[in-house]
């Protein structure tokens, strides 16, 4: 049997069976494109043929910002032609015999290497250093995540990865049946005549209305997304008797379905594949776009909200909820459902040598808490759990949901919701529902879903946008977002000699089992949050390979040959800096001089721990490769080291600059005291449009400090309860 044939065939998607459209761009911006792939990874049986540059060009028009998509471009057109490579390459593409002067494509290898390195660090034109980063991220991605039919990648042999794709030890999770059958309808899989008969199955009034184009449908509360507080507002909604209707736009899978492939999962479960920007590129953000959100494929860490974040809260910023006992019952609740666990069996390679690093500075490590048994080693739950241990919404809060009598619609994106005038109340407006459109193209007429409460539950990024869609004002919507920046390092530790004692590959065991707290400075000791947490990521060799510092082709593949026993750390700091996210592809952020000030400390003190823990090579990610060999130096050149490391900004700002990453987005619609400091109140209420309400993370007053799922949870909680009680009282109608 083939590799990973068990699983969904849209999570093991090959190559092989796109068709891929060849005038996406020109033929020469095409041969230009090659000879960069070719260049970056050489030799390689992807990078020169198809797929990589294709996927590269379709990902350009997908998911590109139409501004950087130009600027490629036009690279890509300039460095096909003789003048424009000279322009943009300089005397290197000069020879002495005719022409004279060469085309990027017709140079050869190292000429083409010094190039890409030149526009990797070039002082002057940012745009160079913006368009080398776009490709060479994208081309390595894709070297690295597509696979064939038999859901295989030539490059993994020679990395030592072997994704586990056998069908999974627990028997219970592949034989059982979909937790959620009884109440999810798929519209990926429905027709327009199948739809009405699934919803009305459901138990739901369906009319058709052909002169809208719409199908109408009626119930008590609908909730757009089923993530951390979508989830969880759906159980609690259904428990106290009300018909709940669950929006999703990402599709829905079991155990059984996941494959543990990179690329197909990321393309799939992932918002917009996994690829979400920043406007400068500084920044790389991951959200979760499957049934349970973020929750299906976050890492597994549930750490409750600390004490100092709720007293800034309930005191600083006046929202007395925090300070609640039953802001403290809700995180009982929440982590009683999730079945979080304190202890973990047995430690994963990466979370072996931050433990072991910590132990030889004499450092405080702590267990991390996580919503999965003490004995889950499953090393892919990013992308998707397949032996059903870890207890996201899916598994869990939706599951009670669906029991109650809720219906869970996949496939199904929300446009707007609907507004009418509120009549003399205190709001302006009401909100009676939400226009959604089914993903699936053969479903053409749109869902126009009445509710007496309508739930916004779609994250930082997709909640400001679909509020202003809506018509709502606000000048909070959007503002005030926080990411939880995060950079890395690394350290590499062979599998003989002394570092043999640390087991295991990189990719193998619990993702998040330990952590490290940077202690605050001296002079800010009565605030226990720490400056920095350190942690260790899931990274599958192909994100890997994006983030990876590129020096030259035969740097790239030295770097990955040790990826099996490469340890990384992420250094991740409490953000007082913010962005903005106002459209669906538009996000803006800025960090502080306290919060760069805040990531060195951390970065220098993970690079420690690497050291510590054995490694015989350490470096960051900075754009310029920057490392040390352990072995011999004295602890002078050690901390020599240690003092040029710092937090660099992006490729736009810096000529060595570094890429952060998030998984971690909230405050984009935080609650208020007043309409002019949130955009929703404490009961998470717009203050624009009675009976609309936010219960995703967007509603954080500001940034947690630690792994937010269980906060949102226990937070979407209180907000779900006290609205069951102003359901009960009568308090909203249709």
């Amino acid at each position: 049997m083939k590799r990973g044939t068990q699983s969904h065939p849209r999570l093991r998607k090959s190559w092989e069976q796109k068709s891929y459209n060849d005038q996406i761009i020109s033929s020469s911006e095409m041969n230009s494109l090659i000879s960069i792939c070719e260049t970056l990874f050489p030799q390689s049986q992807l990078a020169s043929r198809n797929p990589v540059p294709f996927e590269v060009a379709e990902v350009m028009k997908d998911k590109g910002l139409p501004e950087a998509v130009m600027l490629v471009r036009v690279v890509l057109w300039l460095i096909s032609t003789r003048l424009g490579t000279l322009l943009l390459c300089g005397f290197i593409c000069l020879d002495k015999k005719w022409p004279y002067i060469n085309n990027f494509s017709n140079l050869p290898t190292e000429k083409r290497e010094r190039i890409l390195q030149n526009w990797s660090s070039h002082r002057f034109l940012s745009s160079l250093r913006l368009v080398f980063y776009f490709l060479k991220s994208l081309c390595l991605y894709f070297c690295f995540s597509l696979v064939d039919d038999n859901c295989q990648n030539p490059a993994w042999e020679e990395i030592g990865y072997e994704p586990n794709t056998a069908t999974t030890d627990n028997k219970a999770a592949v034989n059982q049946a979909r937790p959620l059958e009884n109440g999810i309808i798929e519209t990926l899989y429905e027709t327009p005549s199948t739809l009405i008969q699934s919803l009305t199955n459901k138990g739901l009034s369906v009319k058709e209305d052909p002169e809208n184009n719409v199908y109408k449908i009626k119930c008590d509360v609908v909730i757009v997304g089923s993530g951390c507080g979508g989830g969880v507002a759906a159980a609690v909604l259904a428990g106290a008797g009300q018909k709940v209707v669950v929006l999703e736009k990402g599709n829905y899978y079991t155990a059984p379905d996941y494959s543990s492939l990179e690329g197909p999962t990321m393309e799939e479960l992932m918002e917009r594949g996994g690829m979400i920007p920043t406007t400068d590129g500084a920044i790389v953000l991951l959200a979760g776009s499957t049934v349970g959100g973020g929750t299906a494929v976050n890492w597994s860490a549930a750490l409750k909200t600390p004490d100092p974040v709720l007293k800034e809260w309930a005191e600083e910023q006046g929202l007395p909820l925090f300070g609640t006992p039953q802001y403290n019952f809700a995180m009982q609740c929440v982590t009683k459902r999730l079945g979080v666990t304190t202890e973990c069996l047995k430690e994963g390679f990466q979370n072996q040598v931050l433990r072991k690093g910590c132990e030889n500075l004499g450092l405080e490590v702590d267990q991390v808490p996580r919503n999965s048994s003490e004995g889950h080693y499953c090393g892919s739950c990013y992308y998707g759990c397949r032996s059903a241990d870890k207890k996201g919404t899916d598994v869990t809060w939706l599951v009670d949901a669906v029991n109650l009598g809720a219906v869970i619609i996949s496939g199904c994106k929300a446009e707007r919701f609907l507004m009418v005038n509120s009549g003399g109340k205190k709001r302006e407006q009401r909100c009676v529902g939400v226009l959604a459109r089914s993903i699936n193209d053969k479903i053409t007429r749109k869902l126009e879903i009445e509710a007496k409460v309508t739930i916004s539950a779609c994250g930082s990024l997709l909640t400001p946008p679909l509020l202003i869609s809506s018509g709502l004002r606000n000048k909070q919507i959007g503002k005030n977002l926080h990411l939880h920046p995060s950079l890395m390092v690394w350290g590499y530790f062979p599998s003989e000699g002394p570092t043999s004692q640390l087991k295991g590959k990189s990719y193998e065991g619990g993702l998040i089992t330990s952590a490290h707290r940077v202690g605050p400075p001296p002079d800010q000791r009565s605030n226990s949050m720490p400056r920095a947490l350190i942690e260790t990521p899931a990274l599958g060799p192909a994100a890997c390979a994006a983030l990876c510092p590129w020096e030259s082709g035969s740097d790239m593949k030295k770097r990955m040959s040790r990826y099996s026993r490469t340890a990384h750390l992420f250094v991740m700091v409490r953000d007082k800096g913010s962005g903005e996210v106002r459209s669906e592809k538009r996000i803006s952020y800025r960090l502080t001089s306290e919060d760069r000030e805040n990531m060195t400390a951390g970065l220098r003190r993970a690079l420690q721990i690497l050291i510590a823990a054995g490694a015989v090579e350490v470096g960051t990610y900075r754009s310029d490769g920057q490392r040390i060999e352990c072995k011999g130096k004295s602890e002078d050149e050690i901390e020599e080291f240690l003092g040029s490391v710092s937090a660099n900004k992006g490729p736009l700002t810096d000529h060595f600059w570094s890429i952060y990453c998030t998984a971690h987005q909230m405050g984009s619609c935080r609650m208020g005291r007043r309409e002019d400091e949130g955009a929703v109140d404490e009961n998470g209420e717009s203050w624009e449009a009675e009976g609309l309400f936010v219960c995703d993370g967007s509603i954080l007053p500001s940034a947690v400090g630690v792994n937010p799922m269980i906060t949102i949870q226990s937070t979407a909680y209180c907000i779900a309860k006290k609205l069951a009680e102003s359901l009960k009282n009568g308090e909203f109608i249709i």
